[in-house]
């Protein structure tokens, strides 16, 4: 998924306007280094974004810009502009919450009354395990979303629900 982020105003037919010469007001969150040469700009048609590709592009100050695009290169088809935003589309972040199981090795586990330490884990499509240790040694827990409660990354700690009989298999 993208993220849009509105970038500018398409003011009034400006220049050639016979060739859809265009005025934009540009917005504080127009990127200093987008060049709408190389890169489309889109505007909302029919609720659908529709890329704009720049034939000309000339800044008139701070806020402000002459353009041409291409497809839109008659006065009707311009006018269809006058009034919309433009904005752009950003790809969206990794999402910071994602981990790998193995990345839970060395954390401390709460389960109830007894405490813990993930001292492995065993990856296996059908039944992948964490290696625990309760102060007994290793106990393989399955590695199920269903019993890990809550998952602190800064403190190093996992809180589990096991069900009843679990730990006696």
């Amino acid at each position: 998924m993208e993220n849009r982020t509105n970038i500018a105003r398409v003011g009034r037919l400006f220049g050639d306007i016979n060739k859809g010469g265009l005025s934009l007001t540009l917005y504080t969150t127009f990127p200093e280094d987008f060049d709408p040469l190389e890169e489309p700009m889109f505007v909302e048609i029919d609720s659908l974004p529709v890329a704009l590709y720049c034939e000309h592009f000339e800044r008139r100050g701070a806020a402000g810009a002459n353009v041409l695009f291409a497809d839109f290169d008659t006065k009707r088809r311009a006018e269809e502009l006058v009034g919309k935003e433009l904005f752009i589309l950003e790809e969206e972040e990794e999402n910071d919450d994602e981990f790998y199981m193995e990345d839970l090795i060395g954390f401390t586990v709460e389960a109830g009354a007894l405490r813990g330490e993930v001292t492995d884990y065993y990856d296996s499509d059908m039944n992948p395990l964490f290696g625990i240790d309760f102060g007994e040694g290793e106990r393989l827990i399955p590695a199920a979303e269903e019993f890990i409660l809550k998952i602190d990354f800064e403190r190093g700690h996992i809180v589990m629900a096991l069900p009843e009989g679990l730990l006696e298999l």
